[in-house]
């Protein structure tokens, strides 16, 4: 795939560029390992005054790269600058915490004293160079969420961002380097995913992150653990959505809308299986269907459009793919199901809802990147459960009732990384971020987040007398 920014609006190639050469991967590996050792011995304040003006920046260039985004991978441009937003308060919030979140920790005196130590101290020390190999649904809020915790750390970042999205990767270079960074601490490599392998392979470099594919996933996974090398993955979901009687109906509705086509319903916390018990089943249906239906779709400049085009031709394809498969295998199109008629340029498809959708059906175990959601109809929690858990992913979940014992049975047996209650899966600063399953491994996020690249390292001291 080339290095470019196409437009999904319109098709049009706007800019490309050339991919580094081995000489420039070599150097800016060199500069990386050099930055770390020097960015690994700054305090806490001087780090945190780094990335509090890094979020200074990023709120005053709030319009611009929001533009930037949307040009490249198409999101609507308020959910875009939403998304700048949401990486300066991220900054924020690492900036004046993660000196506590990282703070030495004294195990109990009787334990230190039972191990024949006068003292032991538990400290999270830095681990070097982490590479992010990153997507282009949300440009600047997944390097972000990487590289606030890292850099707080004592870590340097290497990103390779998504081929379509070079002018975001760019931009968050240039922002930490405005910042005041020091040369090498934070670097964007314009390389291929074939250059990706010899990267991680090198020596210099201590760690990698990944979101993305399962596919992606499984090849970092793989070389890091032939180079024994710590990674974290997040590769995507197919999030239930389960409705219970005793749920409030209209904001069930209303929330169901957003979280199935925020990001033009490119994301990997997106719902996606919506599963409604059969007492108010059609009554979700065809509120969900008018709401869907009536959705604006357009050019994701225009402050009124709802969903923008999918980020490429390819991801329409697949989708359009995922689809035909599901209405051969006998699932209704209660709405959508096609290209916007009218609409020649861009890679624009419809919101659609498909109902009747069976485990016969791609759609049933792939993940549907796009504003298409499944409908099943369920008699009861166990069967919601079942059907919930009936997927290679785990990333979250959501369940909408006010009955106790079955948030209690929820909160037990839905297999995911997180369960958002009469409410929408969402990510935040202070809350872990990943999954179980085939939707990955590791936490971003919260101090789980900060410290997955960190050395979790005993001090040790013996006594200084025999005993």
């Amino acid at each position: 795939m080339p290095i470019a920014t196409v437009n999904p609006a319109t098709g049009e190639t706007l800019k490309t560029f050339d991919a580094f050469g081995a000489e420039e991967i070599e150097r800016r590996l060199q500069l990386a390992s050099d930055a770390f050792l020097r960015h690994r011995m700054t305090s806490f304040a001087e780090r945190s005054a780094l990335l509090d003006r890094a979020a200074d920046l990023l709120e005053q260039d709030q319009r611009a790269i929001a533009r930037t985004m949307t040009t490249e991978m198409g999101k609507p441009l308020a959910a875009a600058r939403a998304e700048a937003a949401k990486c300066a308060k991220a900054m924020r919030w690492y900036a004046a915490r993660a000196e506590a979140l990282l703070a030495d920790e004294y195990p109990p005196e009787a334990d230190v004293k039972d191990s024949g130590a006068a003292r032991a101290i538990v400290r999270y020390r830095p681990m070097g160079v982490v590479l992010a190999v990153m997507p282009w649904n949300f440009p600047l809020w997944q390097v972000v969420r990487f590289a606030a915790p890292a850099l707080m750390a004592g870590n340097t970042g290497l990103l390779k961002h998504a081929s379509n999205v070079p002018q975001t990767a760019l931009y968050l270079e240039d922002l930490f380097r405005r910042a005041g960074y020091p040369e090498g601490c934070f670097q964007t490599l314009l390389v291929g995913s074939d250059a990706v392998e010899g990267i991680l392979r090198d020596r210099r470099v201590a760690a990698a992150t990944l979101t993305g594919s399962e596919p992606a996933g499984r090849s970092v996974a793989s070389v890091a653990g032939d180079e024994v090398k710590k990674t974290v993955l997040e590769l995507g979901g197919s999030d239930p959505y389960i409705v219970m009687p005793s749920a409030d109906l209209d904001r069930a509705v209303a929330t169901a809308v957003t979280a199935r086509v925020q990001n033009n319903g490119q994301s990997c916390i997106a719902a996606k299986r919506f599963i409604v018990h059969t007492d108010i089943h059609d009554a979700f249906r065809d509120r969900f269907t008018d709401a869907m239906r009536n959705l604006t779709v357009g050019d994701p400049m225009d402050e009124s459009t709802d969903v923008g085009p999918l980020a490429t031709e390819k991801g329409r394809e697949d989708l359009e793919q995922l689809v035909d498969d599901a209405l051969a295998h006998g699932a209704t199109a209660q709405c959508g199901a096609r290209r916007p008629p009218g609409r020649d340029r861009g890679w624009f498809y419809e919101p659609t809802v498909l109902t009747g959708v069976g485990d016969a059906m791609r759609i049933h175990r792939e993940e549907a990147f796009g504003p298409v959601a499944a409908l099943y109809r369920v008699g009861g929690v166990d069967e919601a459960v079942a059907l919930a858990n009936d997927s290679p992913f785990g990333l979250s979940s959501n369940a909408w009732t006010r009955d106790e014992s079955e948030i209690e049975r929820f909160s037990q047996d839905l297999e995911a990384g997180g369960v958002f209650f009469n409410g929408m899966t969402a990510s935040h600063p202070a809350l872990p971020f990943g999954g179980v399953k085939r939707s990955g491994y590791g936490r971003e996020l919260s101090g789980h987040g900060i410290r997955e690249f960190c050395n979790v390292t005993t001090l040790w001291h013996g006594t200084d007398k025999e005993t």
